[in-house]
């Protein structure tokens, strides 16, 4: 998928269709004269629904459907016969999308299922036809319901990337290469930051067949939270990743202190990111020799009591096998 092709906000005016109106008529047949009221009710106006489907992972199909309306209800026929029902509409969403209402931020539902299936605008009730307002005094009603008017509304769908493990870093840590060696996806690699303008998803293979979802989310800095950067679009993504898996260069100034920043502009976002599983993995060890590798260790074994971290290198390949086990080992604890 393309970078221009991944899209996880849009707005758009949603409209079901309102109800039709019920029938007045009065029965007339040959040899009767008075044969009463008989005016079917009128349908209801149709949905507008949102269903997940796990095949979608973004909403650029939405990107150019900014109205859609479904249809209006028939009207009631004699005999009693019942409006035809109208058209519901039904959008098709990734999993992770969230629902909220463009006036009020109020946040409505969100779809994180195969197969879920909610109303987001509910059509107009149908009215009463004038059989249902007969009686003993009343033998000839000649009124009707109308229908109700539909739901028309402005909405926001705000999707946030549901996968295992989020890969949180500051530009350039080497996440684009990582995702590139653990899994089939080929995200735009190159020497200079924020090379990754949207997030990319690759599945990674396991033993036994089986696998997980990686997210490689866009380069965070300090100040992310606040807006600067990229960061801040795309905060929300990690939110749905049980693991974070924090990438660290091995020539960063402080390896302690970018991890203290990057988790800082997490919490800052949204404080429950600390109750998640966090691994540091400690990118580009190929640079290193034996001696240095030894040295740094134990520098580390201090500063970081608190989590664990291990050494990688995607380039030379090494030690990845290692983190495919430590991180299946985290997802299913």
């Amino acid at each position: 998928m393309t970078e221009g092709n991944f899209v996880d906000y849009v707005k758009i005016y949603v409209s079901s269709g309102k109800g039709g109106k019920g029938s007045t008529h009065l029965h007339r047949e040959k040899f009767i004269e008075k044969g009463g009221p008989d005016g079917g009710d009128g349908g209801r106006g149709g949905h507008v629904y949102l269903v997940g489907n796990k095949g979608l992972w973004t909403l650029f199909h939405l990107k150019f459907a900014r109205h859609i309306k479904a249809g209006h209800g028939g009207d009631g026929g004699s005999d009693r016969s019942t409006g035809a029902d109208g058209e519901d509409k039904i959008i098709e969403v990734p999993l992770g999308t969230v629902v909220k209402d463009k006036e009020t931020g109020e946040t409505l539902f969100e779809i994180t299922e195969d197969g879920e299936k909610k109303i987001l605008a509910k059509g107009g009730k149908g009215g009463l036809g004038n059989w249902h307002f007969r009686s003993s005094t009343n033998q000839t009603p000649r009124y009707a319901q109308p229908g109700l008017l539909g739901v028309e509304m402005d909405v926001i769908l705000e999707l946030k990337v549901l996968a295992d493990v989020g890969l949180v870093g500051f530009p350039n840590a080497g996440k684009s290469t990582l995702l590139s060696v653990l899994t089939s996806a080929k995200p735009k690699i190159a020497d200079y930051p924020f090379t990754t303008l949207k997030p990319n998803l690759g599945i990674v293979a396991y033993r036994d067949f089986q696998s997980f979802v990686i997210a490689d989310i866009p380069g965070i800095i300090e100040g992310a939270a606040e807006g600067k950067g990229l960061g801040h679009y795309f905060l929300r993504h990690i939110e749905r990743n049980s693991t974070l898996l924090f990438l660290v260069p091995v020539d960063a100034p402080d390896i302690r202190a970018e991890y203290d920043i990057l988790v800082n502009e997490l919490t800052k976002y949204n404080p429950e990111m600390l109750d998640k599983e966090r691994l540091v993995v400690i990118s580009k060890c190929d640079m290193l020799d034996d001696e240095l590798k030894a040295e740094l260790k134990a520098e580390l074994d201090v500063t970081f009591k608190d989590v664990p971290y291990m050494f990688i290198s995607s380039v030379a390949q090494q030690g990845l096998t290692d983190l495919k086990d430590r991180l299946w080992k985290m997802l299913n604890e």
